[in-house]
């Protein structure tokens, strides 16, 4: 069996979106011919731990960690945050940002360069270098963000010429919603898009999960580019049978950060309560996992609050269960330029939960293709007050007729086996062992 070293920075126990893609992938890899390595931080910082990944992995695949150091301990003494998580995405729970906050921030974007996990690089090269003269493998892939994992990726390309290295960008680097949040000058921007590209040009090859973002990296000649998308997985998906909310719910589950906000929807929200009185007795509001405090405060300021939910966290099982129960499952993109490329891996576990989607985003981007197409649901631009209002009075139209369902067409290949059957051929073709 042919061997692949995935150097990722999230790994269990981390929650969240950034570990399912390599977690799901790794599951799968030896139906197909490849034994995974995985080398990730002895001792990294995690927004949120999910133990229950764990299942997903074969007992007796090998792990590779060492320490790294982040300066994370000096922003919390910068900030008097001891002891607090880095929620990731720009999320602040409970106030507005200090001025220390926006300094910590600055700093980050341009003296960190290009994150703060650069410092695990030339240790990482080394570790890598030594086993891997020990150990040989067959590929080598990085994933980020952190999209300094790359350069580990880099430095071993440059003592192991002919392995070939894959590089794979769950998110975009430079065009990324929050690039411009972290106060770039000149000077930190050019060596971002230098270092982007150089990355891009670099490896054997690039993988991306959208279209939109394959257009994107076309523009910086790499050497091969695929575009392998996030999924779902049909194990997660059996569950004992469950039954819908009783309410009119709209749930939302994973991260909401400042800009997705959907004040369109709040605003419409209101308006049916005031104007319904069944729509006001029955609608309920579910935000799970974590929130910024920005999203409460519109909330509130549409007297909103009592139709409110509200959970911190589930584990994954438990938030797959929660997405089929739902009467909609709500989507929020980032209401930002540029944010037409952006497929969440949410989405396609909201698709499999075959529960209508209500989605606030570019009519025209990635995301709605995929929802148009598998006819899930609907999306929304996020000013469009008329459309918004429209769709939701047609929803509850059928919640209250028993009828609330949608065809989600399409779904299987959008599988994680599927998907990883596509990674292998990739990593096949790079072997020179293409199956025949």
């Amino acid at each position: 069996m042919k061997k692949v070293l995935i150097i990722t920075y999230y790994w269990i126990p981390s929650g969240g979106s950034g570990v399912q893609r390599w977690v799901k992938f790794t599951k799968y890899l030896r139906e197909f011919g490849w034994e995974p390595i995985i080398y990730t931080p002895e001792n990294p910082e995690f927004p949120t731990i999910d133990p229950s990944f764990a299942k997903d992995i074969p007992s007796d695949i090998t792990v590779l960690k060492t320490p790294i150091w982040e300066p994370y301990n000096v922003y919390r003494q910068l900030t008097s945050k001891k002891n607090q998580p880095i929620n990731a995405g720009f999320i602040s729970e409970n106030k507005k940002h200090s001025w220390k906050d926006k300094l910590s921030v600055w700093l980050r974007g341009n003296f960190l360069i290009p994150d703060p996990r650069r410092f695990w690089i030339r240790p990482s090269v080394r570790y890598l270098t030594t086993f891997l003269n020990q150990n040989p493998v067959d590929a080598i892939i990085t994933t980020g963000p952190p999209h300094s994992v790359h350069f580990i990726g880099l430095g071993l390309k440059k003592q192991f010429p002919s392995l070939p290295w894959i590089a794979d960008f769950r998110d975009p680097w430079t065009s990324i919603y929050y690039y411009k949040d972290l106060k770039i000058g000149w000077l930190a921007d050019k060596i971002h898009h230098r270092l982007e590209k150089r990355i891009v040009q670099k490896a054997d090859s690039v993988l991306v999960v959208s279209q939109g973002m394959k257009d994107e990296f076309d523009l910086l000649n790499p050497k091969k580019l695929n575009i392998i998308s996030n999924g779902f997985d049909e194990d997660d998906i059996i569950i004992k049978e469950c039954s819908l909310d009783t309410k009119f719910s709209i749930s939302h589950i994973g991260l909401l950060t400042p800009k997705q906000n959907p004040y369109v929807l709040w605003k419409v929200l209101k308006e049916l309560c005031t104007e319904n009185e069944d729509f006001n007795s029955d609608l309920e509001i579910q935000l799970i996992g974590k929130v910024d405090f920005s999203i409460f405060d519109s909330i509130n300021q549409f007297g909103l609050e009592n139709k409110l939910t509200k959970i911190a966290y589930l584990p994954h099982s438990k938030a797959i269960a929660k997405q089929q129960t739902s009467q909609l499952l709500l989507l929020l993109l980032m209401n930002e330029p540029g944010n037409k490329c952006i497929l969440t891996g949410k989405l396609f576990e909201y698709l499999a939960a075959k529960r209508p989607i209500l989605a606030f985003g570019p009519t025209d981007g990635d995301a709605a293709t995929v929802i148009n197409e598998a006819k899930a649901g609907s999306m929304i631009e996020f000013c469009d007050e008329k459309a918004a209002k429209k769709q939701i009075l047609e929803y509850y139209s059928q919640y209250k007729l028993g009828k609330l369902t949608v065809l989600s067409e399409s779904l299987q290949q959008f599988s994680r086996r599927n998907l990883t059957m596509q990674l292998a051929q990739t990593l096949d073709n790079h072997s020179g062992n293409a199956a025949s």
